[in-house]
């Protein structure tokens, strides 16, 4: 036998259809290194016809120089083999290309030297011979797609990474202008500096992504989520909740659809009062599918927890685990509310597009039964203007002046939070503002006290 073969089938055998132009994606490449040609010849038989090249060695030292002149994505090899065993290779395959999925094959129980292979090669799984066919092509199936899952992490923490630069850059050029046209208030560059890197900070840029991956679907569904949200985030201001619970309910705000992707245009579309059938059940699970995106981010967990039960009612007649009362999250009862509110004017919920008081009328009258009776009191104040929201009037960026104090957060259309509430501007702060509503070429929600205490 050669030392090294190779065998492919056609790439359309596994291969996702190619978009138009596109050149078609090249199917992956196994290694299988074993000192019995009838076992290669085995492997080379199974894989051959499943949309892989194939390409075999006979010894560990032939799979190393096969590795050298070729791109592999998984490796099998067997473990016990003259020279240089199965633990030995792996170990060297891992060190030299720590990319290749490494799986060990073993005809006999020998625990120490599987061990031994986990250790030294950190391989995905074993597999004990004689193989069923059916549970190979299985083990490899899964092993490649774990290795694609990996490299569209890496890739997506390199966009992330490119966002932050941009986003320093756009700050660099933010401090050149406002250096070069006011030359005064050096004081305030601290204040600058740290505002700055709140922007650049990874959770931030983690919302960034997620959001951007909403706002695909198009349409008006990023200025709802900013609705949805800022309501969100007042009414539990009102309800006096704590700087975290009331930036979780701020993003659950932004991502409460998140569940939904992947739904029809069609199924968008259609009022809550028209969905029966199949496809009620399936906008009920979004909510389900809104926290299982999100459990891996072990900073949105709070958030996750908020978007599951956003369905639910006071009553307990909702989903997707009948809670009632007090047992439902207190952020996802002020989700619930903000949600609806903005639904009913939209035509989400119902077949025409109400007005703001009738949307209005309409939560207060289920007060008890959809909402919480506290949430809709709070509710009410903030419709009403009463005492227990954020001070100050709304004003415009070319109406601040100096000696003005936020009355909230600063929070871009994006989410990011520029100023902290209680920010006193000055002039070099105010043209930082301006310059940056202009390049993002969208006006910034400005709330301010009129002048700072003391003054």
């Amino acid at each position: 036998m050669t030392p090294v073969q190779s065998f492919a089938a056609p790439a359309t055998a596994t291969a996702s259809p190619a978009a138009p132009g596109a050149a078609p994606a090249a199917p992956p490449t196994l290694l299988c290194v074993d000192d019995e040609p009838n076992i290669l010849a085995s492997l080379r038989r199974l894989f051959r016809g499943k949309g892989y090249r194939v390409l075999v060695a006979e010894s560990g030292a032939e799979g190393l120089q096969v590795l050298e002149n070729e791109q592999v994505d998984l490796v099998i090899s067997d473990m016990r083999m003259p020279e240089m065993d199965g633990a030995r290779f792996l170990g060297q395959v891992r060190e030299r290309w720590p990319d290749s999925v490494r799986l060990l094959l073993t005809g006999y129980s020998d625990i120490q030297s599987i061990q031994d292979a986990i250790n030294c090669g950190e391989i995905y799984r074993y597999i004990t011979k004689p193989w069923d066919d059916n549970d190979m092509v299985l083990v490899v199936r899964h092993a490649l797609e774990r290795r694609a899952l990996e490299q569209e992490k890496q890739r997506l923490e390199a966009l992330a990474l490119h966002q932050n630069e941009e986003l320093k850059a756009l700050n660099q050029s933010l401090e050149a202008k406002v250096e070069a046209r006011t030359q005064q208030l050096q004081v305030s560059r601290d204040a600058a500096l740290a505002a700055n890197d709140k922007l650049k900070q990874n959770f931030v840029t983690t919302i960034k992504v997620i959001a951007s991956i909403l706002e695909m679907r198009g349409g008006a569904l990023s200025g709802h989520s900013r609705q949805v949200a800022d309501l969100a985030r007042k009414l539990a201001v009102r309800l006096n909740l704590n700087a975290k619970e009331s930036q979780d309910i701020f993003v659950a705000g932004l991502l409460h659809d998140l569940g939904k992707i992947g739904y029809s245009d069609d199924m968008l579309a259609t009022p809550l009062t028209m969905l029966h059938g199949e496809a009620l059940g399936l906008f009920r699970k979004h909510p389900l599918r809104a926290e299982q995106l999100l459990m891996p981010l072990e900073d949105l967990r709070g958030t996750a927890a908020i978007l599951r039960a956003q369905l639910e009612r006071f009553d307990g007649n909702g989903f997707p685990d009948g809670l009632a009362g007090l047992a439902i999250p207190l952020g996802a009862r002020i989700l619930a509310l903000a949600v609806d509110y903005y639904n009913l004017q939209q035509g989400a919920m119902v077949q025409r597009h109400l007005r703001a008081d009738e949307a209005r009328t309409l939560i207060i009258n289920a007060s008890g039964k959809r909402y919480d009776p506290n949430v809709v009191n709070a509710f009410r104040q903030e419709m009403d203007g009463g005492g227990g929201g954020d001070e100050g009037v709304d004003v415009l960026s070319g109406e601040l002046v100096p000696g003005m104090v936020l009355a909230r957060d600063l929070v871009s259309r994006d989410g990011l939070m520029l100023l902290a509430a209680d920010h006193t501007l000055d002039a070099r702060m105010i043209q930082q503002v301006q310059d940056f509503e202009a390049k993002s070429e969208g006006r910034l929600p400005i709330r301010v006290r009129p002048f700072a205490k003391g003054k």
